[in-house]
Protein backbone atom coordinates (compact mmCIF):
# COMPACT_ATOMS: atom_id res chain seq x y z
CA UNK A 1 0.00 0.00 0.00
CA UNK A 2 1.40 3.58 -0.69
CA UNK A 3 1.92 6.28 2.49
CA UNK A 4 1.27 9.13 0.43
CA UNK A 5 -2.01 11.14 1.34
CA UNK A 6 -4.65 12.02 -1.06
CA UNK A 7 -4.29 15.41 -2.44
CA UNK A 8 -6.40 17.73 -2.00
CA UNK A 9 -8.46 19.93 -5.12
CA UNK A 10 -9.00 23.70 -4.50
CA UNK A 11 -13.02 24.48 -4.49
CA UNK A 12 -14.50 26.15 -7.38
CA UNK A 13 -15.56 29.43 -7.13
CA UNK A 14 -19.01 28.82 -7.94
CA UNK A 15 -18.98 26.31 -4.64
CA UNK A 16 -17.26 29.43 -2.39
CA UNK A 17 -19.86 31.70 -3.31
CA UNK A 18 -22.55 29.30 -2.38
CA UNK A 19 -20.75 28.76 1.12
CA UNK A 20 -20.40 32.60 1.86
CA UNK A 21 -24.30 32.97 1.14
CA UNK A 22 -25.34 29.83 3.38
CA UNK A 23 -23.00 31.51 6.07
CA UNK A 24 -24.83 34.82 5.58
CA UNK A 25 -28.14 33.33 5.92
CA UNK A 26 -27.15 31.38 8.78
CA UNK A 27 -25.68 34.25 10.46
CA UNK A 28 -28.85 36.44 9.75
CA UNK A 29 -31.18 34.20 11.43
CA UNK A 30 -29.38 33.53 14.33
CA UNK A 31 -29.46 37.89 14.31
CA UNK A 32 -33.31 37.56 13.80
CA UNK A 33 -33.32 35.02 17.19
CA UNK A 34 -31.43 37.05 19.29
CA UNK A 35 -33.46 40.12 18.45
CA UNK A 36 -36.33 38.11 19.43
CA UNK A 37 -34.99 37.04 22.70
CA UNK A 38 -33.73 40.98 23.32
CA UNK A 39 -36.81 42.98 22.48
CA UNK A 40 -37.35 44.63 19.52
CA UNK A 41 -37.46 47.99 21.34
CA UNK A 42 -34.28 48.32 22.50
CA UNK A 43 -32.59 50.50 19.88
CA UNK A 44 -29.77 48.12 18.89
CA UNK A 45 -29.42 44.83 16.90
CA UNK A 46 -26.83 42.50 17.30
CA UNK A 47 -24.90 43.59 14.60
CA UNK A 48 -24.77 46.87 16.22
CA UNK A 49 -26.59 48.88 13.59
CA UNK A 50 -28.10 51.68 15.19
CA UNK A 51 -32.22 50.71 14.81
CA UNK A 52 -34.91 54.09 15.49
CA UNK A 53 -36.30 54.39 18.63
CA UNK A 54 -39.67 52.91 19.28
CA UNK A 55 -42.31 55.56 19.39
CA UNK A 56 -43.02 57.19 22.71
CA UNK A 57 -46.62 56.57 24.19
CA UNK A 58 -48.63 59.31 24.13
CA UNK A 59 -49.31 60.35 27.94
CA UNK A 60 -53.13 61.81 29.09
CA UNK A 61 -52.93 65.33 31.01
CA UNK A 62 -56.12 65.58 33.30
CA UNK A 63 -57.58 68.45 32.87
CA UNK A 64 -57.15 71.37 35.11
CA UNK A 65 -59.77 71.65 37.71
CA UNK A 66 -61.87 74.34 37.04
CA UNK A 67 -61.03 78.00 39.11
CA UNK A 68 -63.41 77.82 42.36
CA UNK A 69 -64.45 80.85 44.71
CA UNK A 70 -63.13 80.99 47.62
CA UNK A 71 -65.92 79.72 50.36
CA UNK A 72 -67.73 82.25 52.05
CA UNK A 73 -67.43 82.06 55.67
CA UNK A 74 -71.33 83.46 57.46
CA UNK A 75 -70.81 86.44 59.46
CA UNK A 76 -70.78 85.45 63.28
CA UNK A 77 -74.01 85.46 65.31
CA UNK A 78 -73.79 88.65 67.40
CA UNK A 79 -73.08 87.62 71.37
CA UNK A 80 -76.12 87.48 73.34
CA UNK A 81 -75.74 90.74 75.66
CA UNK A 82 -74.18 89.69 79.00
CA UNK A 83 -76.67 89.75 82.30
CA UNK A 84 -75.36 92.39 84.68
CA UNK A 85 -74.79 91.14 87.66
CA UNK A 86 -77.25 91.64 90.48
CA UNK A 87 -76.07 94.88 92.15
CA UNK A 88 -76.34 94.36 95.77
CA UNK A 89 -75.72 97.21 96.95
CA UNK A 90 -78.41 99.59 94.85
CA UNK A 91 -80.20 99.98 97.87
CA UNK A 92 -79.82 100.64 101.46
CA UNK A 93 -79.75 97.76 103.99
CA UNK A 94 -79.39 100.37 106.79
CA UNK A 95 -82.16 103.07 106.14
CA UNK A 96 -85.33 102.06 107.12
CA UNK A 97 -87.18 103.73 104.31
CA UNK A 98 -85.19 101.49 102.09
CA UNK A 99 -86.98 98.27 100.30
CA UNK A 100 -84.05 96.09 101.59
CA UNK A 101 -83.87 97.17 104.84
CA UNK A 102 -82.34 94.52 107.25
CA UNK A 103 -84.25 94.76 110.58
CA UNK A 104 -83.39 91.95 112.84
CA UNK A 105 -82.29 91.27 117.01
CA UNK A 106 -78.76 93.20 115.98
CA UNK A 107 -79.57 95.88 113.83
CA UNK A 108 -82.42 98.25 115.46
CA UNK A 109 -84.43 100.66 112.95
CA UNK A 110 -82.81 103.95 112.78
CA UNK A 111 -84.16 106.07 114.34
CA UNK A 112 -86.03 103.49 116.21
CA UNK A 113 -89.60 105.32 116.11
CA UNK A 114 -89.46 105.62 112.53
CA UNK A 115 -92.47 106.43 110.46
CA UNK A 116 -93.17 105.84 106.74
CA UNK A 117 -94.14 108.45 104.86
CA UNK A 118 -95.91 107.01 102.54
CA UNK A 119 -98.46 104.39 104.48
CA UNK A 120 -102.05 103.68 102.48
CA UNK A 121 -104.54 101.84 103.85
CA UNK A 122 -104.86 98.93 101.26
CA UNK A 123 -108.76 97.79 100.20
CA UNK A 124 -108.48 94.01 101.15
CA UNK A 125 -109.53 91.51 103.49
CA UNK A 126 -108.02 92.06 107.34
CA UNK A 127 -108.62 91.68 111.17
CA UNK A 128 -106.54 94.80 111.73
CA UNK A 129 -106.21 98.02 109.86
CA UNK A 130 -104.45 96.83 106.56
CA UNK A 131 -102.09 99.52 106.32
CA UNK A 132 -98.80 99.41 104.20
CA UNK A 133 -96.07 101.35 102.28
CA UNK A 134 -97.73 101.66 99.05
CA UNK A 135 -95.44 99.60 96.95
CA UNK A 136 -95.91 96.92 99.33
CA UNK A 137 -99.82 97.70 99.58
CA UNK A 138 -99.99 97.33 95.89
CA UNK A 139 -98.15 93.96 95.54
CA UNK A 140 -100.11 92.10 98.00
CA UNK A 141 -103.56 92.63 96.33
CA UNK A 142 -101.70 91.22 93.43
CA UNK A 143 -100.24 88.54 95.53
CA UNK A 144 -104.10 87.78 96.89
CA UNK A 145 -105.61 87.84 93.86
CA UNK A 146 -103.44 85.98 92.22
CA UNK A 147 -103.75 83.59 94.70
CA UNK A 148 -107.17 83.30 94.80
CA UNK A 149 -107.45 82.37 90.87
CA UNK A 150 -104.52 80.11 91.22
CA UNK A 151 -106.32 77.50 93.80
CA UNK A 152 -105.23 78.52 96.76
CA UNK A 153 -108.73 80.06 98.27
CA UNK A 154 -109.01 83.57 99.82
CA UNK A 155 -106.69 85.37 102.23
CA UNK A 156 -106.76 87.99 104.83
CA UNK A 157 -104.64 90.52 106.35
CA UNK A 158 -104.13 89.13 110.58
CA UNK A 159 -101.70 92.06 111.10
CA UNK A 160 -99.66 94.94 109.19
CA UNK A 161 -98.23 97.90 109.90
CA UNK A 162 -97.68 98.60 113.23
CA UNK A 163 -96.07 101.90 114.92
CA UNK A 164 -93.38 102.33 117.55
CA UNK A 165 -95.87 102.61 120.44
CA UNK A 166 -98.15 100.04 118.94
CA UNK A 167 -95.20 97.28 119.72
CA UNK A 168 -94.29 98.86 122.62
CA UNK A 169 -97.89 96.96 123.49
CA UNK A 170 -97.97 94.30 121.85
CA UNK A 171 -94.26 93.23 122.72
CA UNK A 172 -95.08 94.04 126.51
CA UNK A 173 -98.23 91.43 126.33
CA UNK A 174 -95.50 88.67 125.42
CA UNK A 175 -93.36 89.30 127.91
CA UNK A 176 -96.53 89.02 130.78
CA UNK A 177 -97.87 85.89 128.80
CA UNK A 178 -94.44 83.73 127.87
CA UNK A 179 -91.43 85.90 129.77
CA UNK A 180 -89.04 87.80 128.57
CA UNK A 181 -86.80 84.91 127.49
CA UNK A 182 -89.62 83.41 124.85
CA UNK A 183 -90.99 86.48 124.48
CA UNK A 184 -87.92 87.23 122.28
CA UNK A 185 -88.16 84.07 120.03
CA UNK A 186 -91.81 85.02 119.65
CA UNK A 187 -92.19 88.91 119.11
CA UNK A 188 -89.60 91.47 117.89
CA UNK A 189 -89.12 94.63 120.86
CA UNK A 190 -90.27 97.95 120.25
CA UNK A 191 -87.56 99.43 117.15
CA UNK A 192 -86.07 96.22 115.87
CA UNK A 193 -90.29 94.92 114.45
CA UNK A 194 -89.93 94.56 110.67
CA UNK A 195 -93.80 95.82 110.94
CA UNK A 196 -92.83 98.87 112.15
CA UNK A 197 -91.56 99.35 108.38
CA UNK A 198 -94.70 99.15 106.58
CA UNK A 199 -93.08 96.21 104.20
CA UNK A 200 -94.97 93.63 106.53
CA UNK A 201 -97.82 91.32 106.48
CA UNK A 202 -99.43 88.34 108.89
CA UNK A 203 -101.58 86.33 106.70
CA UNK A 204 -104.64 84.26 107.44
CA UNK A 205 -106.64 81.89 105.18
CA UNK A 206 -109.85 82.30 105.20
CA UNK A 207 -112.27 81.20 106.64
CA UNK A 208 -109.82 81.85 109.40
CA UNK A 209 -107.63 78.51 110.68
CA UNK A 210 -104.39 78.04 112.21
CA UNK A 211 -104.20 81.84 113.30
CA UNK A 212 -100.82 83.02 113.39
CA UNK A 213 -99.82 79.40 114.44
CA UNK A 214 -97.01 77.16 112.38
CA UNK A 215 -100.19 74.44 111.03
CA UNK A 216 -100.54 77.70 108.66
CA UNK A 217 -97.62 76.23 106.64
CA UNK A 218 -99.96 73.37 106.03
CA UNK A 219 -102.95 75.08 104.54
CA UNK A 220 -103.52 75.73 100.61
CA UNK A 221 -102.68 79.23 101.15
CA UNK A 222 -99.86 78.95 103.47
CA UNK A 223 -98.18 76.19 100.64
CA UNK A 224 -98.84 78.34 97.84
CA UNK A 225 -97.50 81.53 99.28
CA UNK A 226 -94.48 79.64 100.39
CA UNK A 227 -93.82 78.68 96.52
CA UNK A 228 -95.39 81.50 94.87
CA UNK A 229 -94.66 84.73 96.97
CA UNK A 230 -91.22 85.60 95.64
CA UNK A 231 -93.01 86.58 92.21
CA UNK A 232 -94.97 89.38 93.73
CA UNK A 233 -91.92 90.89 95.51
CA UNK A 234 -92.47 89.09 98.90
CA UNK A 235 -90.37 86.65 101.24
CA UNK A 236 -91.11 84.33 103.67
CA UNK A 237 -89.00 86.18 106.42
CA UNK A 238 -88.44 83.66 108.81
CA UNK A 239 -88.46 79.76 107.83
CA UNK A 240 -88.55 76.72 109.48
CA UNK A 241 -84.49 75.96 109.18
CA UNK A 242 -83.32 79.24 109.82
CA UNK A 243 -84.21 80.48 113.61
CA UNK A 244 -80.01 80.57 114.28
CA UNK A 245 -79.79 82.96 111.61
CA UNK A 246 -82.74 85.46 112.42
CA UNK A 247 -83.39 84.61 115.65
CA UNK A 248 -87.05 83.85 115.57
CA UNK A 249 -89.05 80.82 114.88
CA UNK A 250 -90.71 79.70 111.90
CA UNK A 251 -93.61 81.94 110.98
CA UNK A 252 -94.98 80.77 107.84
CA UNK A 253 -97.33 83.45 107.85
CA UNK A 254 -94.95 86.49 107.98
CA UNK A 255 -94.01 87.97 104.58
CA UNK A 256 -91.95 90.75 104.20
CA UNK A 257 -92.01 92.96 100.75
CA UNK A 258 -88.75 93.65 98.95
CA UNK A 259 -89.51 94.11 95.42
CA UNK A 260 -89.70 91.83 92.83
CA UNK A 261 -85.82 92.24 91.86
CA UNK A 262 -84.17 91.20 95.12
CA UNK A 263 -86.97 88.23 96.06
CA UNK A 264 -86.64 86.70 92.32
CA UNK A 265 -83.15 86.92 92.72
CA UNK A 266 -82.71 85.09 95.65
CA UNK A 267 -85.29 82.52 94.20
CA UNK A 268 -82.74 82.10 91.97
CA UNK A 269 -80.15 82.00 94.58
CA UNK A 270 -81.56 79.58 96.56
CA UNK A 271 -81.30 81.65 99.61
CA UNK A 272 -83.67 82.01 101.99
CA UNK A 273 -82.81 85.06 104.39
CA UNK A 274 -81.63 89.03 104.38
CA UNK A 275 -79.22 87.99 106.53
CA UNK A 276 -77.24 85.62 104.10
CA UNK A 277 -77.99 87.17 101.08
CA UNK A 278 -76.25 90.31 101.97
CA UNK A 279 -73.61 88.78 104.19
CA UNK A 280 -74.68 89.82 107.21
CA UNK A 281 -73.95 88.34 110.57
CA UNK A 282 -76.54 86.24 111.95
CA UNK A 283 -78.82 87.41 114.78
CA UNK A 284 -80.22 84.61 117.25
CA UNK A 285 -80.24 87.00 120.43
CA UNK A 286 -80.05 90.74 121.22
CA UNK A 287 -77.10 92.07 121.55
CA UNK A 288 -78.10 93.30 125.10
Amino acid sequence: MSSRRPRLRPASPGRVARRRTATALALGLVAAVLAGCTGAGDGASVTGTATPSATPRATTTPPAPAPTEDPVTPAPEPAAPATPAFDRGALSVDDPASLWVVSDKLRPLDPVDYAPADLVTVDVSSQNPPVFRKEAGDALLALFAAGEAEGAGPMTVQSAYRSYATQVTVYAGWVQQLGQAQADVQSARPGFSEHQTGLVADISPLPLSCVLQACFGDTSQGRWLAENAWRFGWLLRYPADKTAVTGFTYEPWHFRYVGVPLSTEMHQQGVTTLEEFFGLPAAPTYAG
